[in-house]
């Protein structure tokens, strides 16, 4: 498991966390980084993350909102509102991230923390934003 793929578990936990019980950003990474160790790199990318996602969470959920037809925000269960907020949050703010890991990422979230349709929910509302954004793979050749 690489670094990033266990910075967006902690940061998945850690959004759950913040929206469970009303807690800052700041209480909850304290909280979690004491009881959970992270690489470097994956502690970076969470904090990153979940800061980024709290900042920007009205346009994430109007993103969501938009790409979900027939499902408001809160309607959604809780994991996999936050799976998509970080998969969304990671679409829009993260372009040196290529597009197919963000979804890939997600899916594997969903399979592991939500139901057994989250994935195919996540995969169909976060390549809907891809696409609504214009957000295109980068060419790595």
């Amino acid at each position: 498991m690489g670094a990033r793929h266990s910075g967006r578990e902690a940061a998945l936990q850690m959004l759950f966390q913040i929206e469970a019980s009303g807690a800052t950003v700041d209480q909850v990474s304290a909280l979690f980084w004491r009881n959970f160790e992270a690489d470097v790199e994956g502690r970076e990318y969470a904090n990153e993350a979940i800061v980024g996602v709290h900042d920007n969470v009205a346009a994430l959920d109007k993103a969501i909102s938009s790409a979900s037809s027939h499902w408001r925000i809160e309607r959604m269960a809780a994991v996999d509102r936050n799976i998509l907020r970080l998969g969304a949050w990671e679409l829009l703010h993260r372009n040196d991230v290529p597009r197919a890991v963000i979804l890939d990422e997600a899916i594997e979230l969903a399979k592991s923390y939500g139901t057994a349709e989250s994935s195919a929910f996540v995969n169909g509302v976060l390549n809907t934003i891809a696409e609504t954004t214009g957000r295109k793979d980068t060419d790595r050749s």
